[in-house]
């Protein structure tokens, strides 16, 4: 059975991950993003309370932070395969973490390029910024200039991996679904 694995992406307060939890009601099958426990630990196991737009502040080895994002989502693509669907979902993919180092001004060696390289997604959906539903939380630091910022780091990465994000349109969830379910061929 072919395995058809498609990224969700886009920068926060996108809408991504209510479309990926709208997909999984749906019953697909979907890999939820991993980033925001992963800062919420950080955060915890340094005491902060201060809310910053870079998560690495709470950490103190920001390299091995990134690895450790690049290695879930990597295990995530692996798990993926192993699955009896032949559809999977994911919020967010491993050239998301690429980007985000790139946004930051973080250099990363092969190891992160050839993660990229040697785990291929299907089919990479980008959803836009989008002003009038954006809200930071307690989570999501990132002002909305930031966000469009990240949006064009999101893109030039996968554009770089030979990816065509296929942008999804500002719409209500049910729609967007609707928009990547017709793209994908599926009922």
């Amino acid at each position: 059975m072919s395995k058809n694995k498609v990224v969700i992406t886009g920068a926060p307060g996108t809408g991504k991950t209510s479309i990926v939890k709208g997909l999984e009601s749906l019953g697909f099958h979907c890999f939820h993003e991993i980033i925001r426990d992963m800062t919420s630990k950080a955060k915890q196991e340094g005491g902060s309370s201060v809310f910053v737009s870079n998560p690495l502040v709470f950490v103190d080895d920001a390299m091995q932070f990134n690895k450790d994002l690049l290695y879930g989502r990597a295990q995530h693509y692996k798990e993926s395969l192993g699955t009896k669907v032949s559809i999977s979902f994911f919020d967010r993919g491993i050239p998301d973490v690429l980007a985000y180092m790139d946004f930051f001004g973080q250099t990363y060696g092969k190891e992160f390029i050839n993660t990229c390289i040697n785990h291929r997604y299907d089919t990479v959906f980008i959803v836009p910024p989008w002003e009038e539903i954006y809200i930071s939380d307690g989570e999501r630091f990132e002002t909305y200039e930031e966000a469009e910022r990240i949006h064009h780091a999101l893109m030039n990465t996968y554009t770089q991996f030979g990816y065509h994000p296929i942008s999804v349109p500002k719409d209500v969830i049910q729609k967007r679904i609707d928009f990547i379910l017709e793209t994908l061929n599926q009922p």
